[in-house]
């Protein structure tokens, strides 16, 4: 394997590491009001997501063994986009602190064997 690949995949693990806790601080910034600010957390957080699910098929077409969940990943974003429309914060707080922290807990990063 290449060193961009190495490298894509230590990002990989890295941001994955970091997203649930990143999760629950989005979730505390809607429920204490500081909205502007969750807001440019969540945009930022919906970028990285949408990084991951690009690097994970870069990776698999390279013969990777990613084991993602794309889709739900991407229901996740569907249902935070539904839930900021209507302006439902404590609803956009919730499901970053239950539901896609918890996700992002249990997501197996890739191991490489060399």
């Amino acid at each position: 394997m290449n060193n961009v690949l190495f490298e894509t995949v230590d990002s990989y693990n890295e941001y994955l590491k970091k997203l649930p806790e990143g999760c629950v601080a989005i979730a505390n910034k809607f429920r204490n009001d500081q909205i502007q600010e969750a807001l440019l957390n969540v945009k930022d957080f919906s970028e990285g997501v949408i990084w991951l699910s690009e690097a994970a098929e870069i990776l698999k077409k390279n013969k990777v063994d990613v084991k993602s969940n794309i889709v739900k990943i991407h229901e996740f974003l569907i249902e935070i986009n539904e839930a900021l429309q209507i302006q439902d914060y404590y609803l956009v707080a919730d499901l970053f602190e239950y539901e896609i922290a918890d996700f992002f807990r249990h997501y197996q990063v890739i191991v490489i064997e060399q």
